[in-house]
């Protein structure tokens, strides 16, 4: 909803992208049934949907430029090994003792990276101390997260980034790639988090019920006050719901 809102408020493109790289976990016909809650919320995407299952060969030229450019090196730590903090850099003048290659990682440079995030305000992380090179390709082959959605915001031209606040950590790494790769650094909002009565975030991975599509109106409403916004009057339609809340959505952000 905020991202959609945000969008049109800018009379932007609303882009829809299928983010299934990480494909053992994903669930066969989740994507459709996505696009099908969308259309019943009336928010409907510009452009053809992108699905990163489908974008290897793109991943693949990048991670090869930054392979070539000495930005990326193989590491043959474990998990374990790799420590739950910052990644202490244990491969990165190479692997020692005959240990085989498991996943790359991207060489990050040092110094601090400030961003303004526009729900949360001014931001900054060191991304060398408190994260580590981070892997962009997986001991199990596949591409990391942090890596891929980098490149496709490059090469979709996205400018503008809104999403949930669990992904605020995320976003100076993203910058720090980003830079290398000599593209852009969208902006970005993160928005709360819609949490459960235990304080987790409403999502597959903790088993969160289906979003109800009988009544579209409802749920919007529902989404519209978990963020932080007042009911909205004479608004018993999906149509009449987002040419209510548009206008207030670009109020409060100075649209």
């Amino acid at each position: 909803m905020a991202s959609f809102l945000d969008a049109r408020a800018h009379r932007g493109q609303w882009l829809l992208r299928i983010e299934d790289i990480d494909t053992p976990r994903v669930v066969a016909g989740a994507d459709h049934i996505i696009m099908e809650q969308l259309r019943a919320l009336g928010m409907h995407w510009d452009g053809a949907p992108v699905w990163q299952s489908q974008r290897q060969a793109e991943y693949q030229r990048i991670f090869d430029t930054l392979k070539s450019q000495g930005q990326l090196y193989g590491c043959a730590c474990t998990r374990q090994e790799a420590g739950k903090r910052a990644y202490p850099g244990t491969c990165r003048n190479g692997v020692q003792n005959g240990r085989q290659i498991r996943a790359w990682r991207f060489r990050v440079p040092d110094g601090i990276v400030h961003f303004n995030d526009r729900w949360l305000g001014p931001q900054q992380q060191n991304v060398a101390k408190e994260v580590g090179d981070f892997i962009v390709k997986r001991a199990d082959g596949l591409w990391a997260y942090q890596f891929v959605v980098v490149v496709d915001d490059w090469l979709q031209n996205v400018t503008s980034i809104v999403r949930g606040a669990d992904l605020l950590g995320s976003t100076a790494r993203q910058q720090v790639l980003a830079r290398r790769l000599g593209a852009p650094c969208p902006e970005v909002m993160h928005v709360p988090l819609v949490l459960d009565q235990h304080g987790h975030k409403l999502s597959k991975q903790n088993h969160a019920p289906a979003l109800e599509r009988g009544d579209p109106v409802q749920a919007l409403a529902r989404a519209w006050r978990r963020l932080g916004f007042e009911p909205l009057a004479h608004a018993a339609s999906v149509e009449a719901f987002w040419s209510a809340a548009l206008p207030k959505w670009a109020a409060r952000f100075n649209i």
